[in-house]
């Protein structure tokens, strides 16, 4: 099957013709894979893609070939989300050992040079204050960096800098791909809004983190052609493992409906 439909002709300054960014969000990320369901049905497959900490996980199995129900298959079923408690604090709460042992068991490639599709991964880079998208060389390290949310897990160390999750500087990594292809796909999760259940550390924590990494969202939100993004979301906290099939389900509806309305691609 070809990768992209002949409707979407590619312009003579752009590489690629559709290309998406895949946000942050947790175990909201089960969306994306939604959100890329859908646009597989309408004929809509992206040839290039960028993420931030769930829309990295949810992008590197994209990107390595396997369809959006093969990918929450192997994230639902291997509790991908699902991290291990740090009795002692040491730089952050939880380990993100899981998820690496997952992905070095599935991923089948090795670096971003032997993806199917391109792929860039949004990184903190906390030692010099910059955000940095990974492109090149391997790739399982810069993920687990993407997905490090400050405080909650521990910082990863990458050619001796230290890297957090993306989201503390672009929650919606669009910048690196948006001048690569004729036609642009936000897929947001991270929907911000009231919240009163803040009775613990790690809720408190979740919930500064997602108000900081909100910002400049509205600008970014017009430099896409499609953007997608839905309040239902909200009502799904970082860990909600259990409530995967309805987030999946969710970010699937809300990408068709927008698409029968009115599909700008």
């Amino acid at each position: 099957m070809s990768l992209i439909s002949n409707k979407f002709k590619k312009s003579d300054d752009k590489k690629y013709a559709v290309g998406i960014a895949l946000s942050g969000g947790g175990v909201r990320g089960f969306a994306h894979l939604g959100v890329l369901k859908a646009l597989n049905e309408h004929d809509i497959y992206p040839e290039i893609i960028s993420g931030t900490s769930a829309g990295a996980l949810a992008g590197i199995f994209y990107a390595d070939g396997y369809s959006p129900e093969e990918s929450f298959e192997i994230f639902y079923d291997n509790s991908i989300f699902s991290f291990t408690q740090v009795s002692i604090p040491n730089k952050g709460f939880l380990s993100m050992e899981k998820v690496s042992k997952i992905l070095k068991k599935t991923i089948r490639a090795k670096t971003f040079e032997e993806l199917k599709i391109p792929l860039y991964v949004a990184a903190a880079n906390l030692n010099d204050g910059q955000i940095v998208y990974f492109h090149h060389g391997s790739i399982i390290d810069k993920v687990i960096a993407s997905a490090s949310i400050p405080v909650l897990f521990k910082p990863q160390i990458i050619d001796g800098k230290t890297f957090v999750d993306g989201g503390v500087f672009d929650n919606l990594p669009i910048k690196p791909i948006k001048d690569q292809c004729k036609k642009l796909i936000g897929s947001h999760v991270n929907p911000i809004g009231k919240q009163e259940d803040l009775d613990s550390m790690i809720k408190i924590a979740e919930r500064t983190f997602h108000l900081t990494v909100g910002s400049h969202l509205q600008e970014k939100k017009e430099m896409c052609d499609l953007f997608i993004e839905t309040e239902e979301l909200r009502k799904y906290g970082l860990f909600s493992l259990d409530k995967g099939h309805k987030i999946f389900e969710t970010g699937y509806n809300v990408t068709k409906e927008t698409l029968e309305k009115n599909n700008p691609l």
